[in-house]
């Protein structure tokens, strides 16, 4: 790591990135993201050798969407075991994020946790469970990120409930097969406020480091992952964590990771660093399109990938 001037690089495509063209457009169907200025770009790289650098609109927090799907991941799988493999499984989906087309075909069981679908059997899971779901994930979320800072949006959750349709005809289709077991309402309501976690660039790329530092515990002394089990997140984020654009990021970026339609991308080179990019336009696939070509500029010049 030290062989690189990690901090000269970062600058260099920061600055390179920022004065070209920024295209795409921010998630407007979810009416408090409209609200997001589409100039923002931030980006907090952090190795494990606690190298930190931070650039830009670091310190801005956001709506983290879907790369909350990651953490509910991991809870769920600390609690249960493979036993959620028989309810959701770890295959790329190649097609949209709230796609109903293959849960048809399924049986009611998703291609993998990180489409909609998916998020909701593992909230499902985690609301069978937890005594206050809501709060005792917001707790565990906390504790890996080491802040109490983290909050739920109300408003981005009351915005997504608003217009979320799609997402409520999804949870009652898989009811429907009897893979979600609580009702949909209340598996929904969770589902909402666990996208709308906001953090910022920093905050998120300390909460990743579980998955990036072997025996990862907190400052409470508490295991998140074995490292079996963080392997095995690490290559469902590889495989899954881009919708239909996962293939894509493999190819140019090489590293797991996951977005999120906040505009917010956290990529993992695993024993080595973690890297967060926020930027809120998106790309057609739901990506952020500063943040792709930010992170696919990184990993090419200092050829930090796992390929």
């Amino acid at each position: 790591m030290h062989k690189i001037n990690c901090k000269k690089v970062l600058e260099d495509i920061y600055k390179d990135v920022s004065s070209k063209e920024n295209k795409g457009a921010i998630a407007t169907y979810i009416p408090e993201l409209a609200k997001i200025s589409p100039d923002n770009f931030g980006i907090c790289f952090l190795s494990i050798d606690n190298e930190e650098y931070k650039i830009g609109d670091w310190q801005t927090k956001f709506s983290i969407q879907s790369i909350s799907k990651v953490l509910s991941l991991g809870l769920a799988y600390k609690i249960f075991g493979d036993k959620i493999w028989e309810r959701v499984g770890v295959e790329p989906s190649g097609t949209p994020f709230n796609s109903l087309i293959q849960l048809e075909s399924d049986n009611g069981i998703p291609r993998n946790p990180f489409i909609n679908s998916g998020a909701m059997v593992i909230c499902d899971m985690l609301v069978s469970h937890l005594e206050n779901p809501k709060e005792d994930f917001l707790a565990y979320v906390r504790e890996v990120c080491d802040s109490d800072q983290i909050q739920y949006s109300e408003t981005v959750a009351a915005s997504e409930a608003s217009v979320g349709y799609r997402n409520k005809a999804l949870c009652n289709f898989i009811k429907s097969f009897g893979n979600i077991e609580n009702e949909p309402k209340e598996v929904l309501d969770f589902y909402f406020y666990m996208c709308s976690i906001e953090m910022n660039c920093e905050e998120l790329s300390k909460t990743f480091m579980f998955l990036v530092k072997d025996n990862f515990k907190t400052t409470k002394g508490n295991k998140v992952l074995s490292n079996s089990k963080a392997k095995r997140v690490n290559a469902i984020m590889q495989t899954c964590g881009f919708y239909d654009e996962s293939g894509e990021f493999s190819f140019k970026v090489g590293l797991p990771g996951k977005s999120g339609v906040g505009g917010g991308i956290v990529a993992i080179y695993p024993d080595k660093y973690c890297i967060t990019v926020w930027s809120p336009k998106l790309n057609k696939k739901g990506n952020s399109y500063r943040g792709m070509k930010f992170l696919e500029a990184f990993t090419t010049e200092t050829e930090l990938s796992i390929f």
